[in-house]
């Protein structure tokens, strides 16, 4: 039986540069008395977003004052609320059999404009959010912590497939 989906979200496997040799965006979140960790750019989806990529257009503009382009499904993660919560350090409001479901985007950088940023992680920030680009290749993506580590690993095993979701012969996205 389908565990009850309580939370998505829209998050960005954002390239910028030169598609040769791209970078990809994250952000480094220090929370106090915490290691820091780097995550992808990208947020809830809210009840008033239209669509998922809409959510996702949304919490780039907010996160770091950018906008993407080329925007093409990459990979779905789901997590149990327990499991989400025990990493991340909350107290489940969920029950054990509910789930998150994360949407990955593999995307390009059209616009990055950090001084637009806005929305709750500038306004009322829980830490840090440092926008950081890394190299766009396994020795790059695993030199940090990237989480949740089923994207980790599944970008260090896919560095040529996700920069080819991106290729100008795909046609029109």
């Amino acid at each position: 039986m389908p565990r009850p989906v309580v939370k998505r979200t829209a998050r960005a496997i954002l390239l910028d540069g030169d598609p040769q040799s791209p970078e990809l965006v994250l952000i480094k979140r220090t929370k106090p008395g915490r290691p820091p960790y780097w995550i992808t750019p990208g947020g809830c989806v809210e009840s008033t977003d239209p669509t998922v990529v809409d959510a996702l257009h949304r919490e780039l503009s907010e996160e770091l004052g950018g906008k993407a382009g080329n925007v093409v499904p990459a990979f779905v993660d789901t997590v149990s609320t327990s499991l989400h919560d025990a990493v991340d350090g909350g107290t489940a409001a969920a029950g054990p059999d509910e789930v998150k479901v994360q949407h990955f985007f593999a995307c390009r950088v059209e616009s990055i404009d950090l001084a637009q940023r806005h929305g709750p992680e500038v306004d009322e920030p829980n830490g840090e959010y440092e926008v950081v680009r890394l190299p766009f290749t396994r020795e790059g993506v695993t030199s940090v912590n990237v989480v949740p580590s089923s994207l980790r690993a599944y970008l260090a095993a896919n560095i040529e497939g996700i920069t080819a979701l991106l290729a100008d012969d795909l046609g029109p996205r």
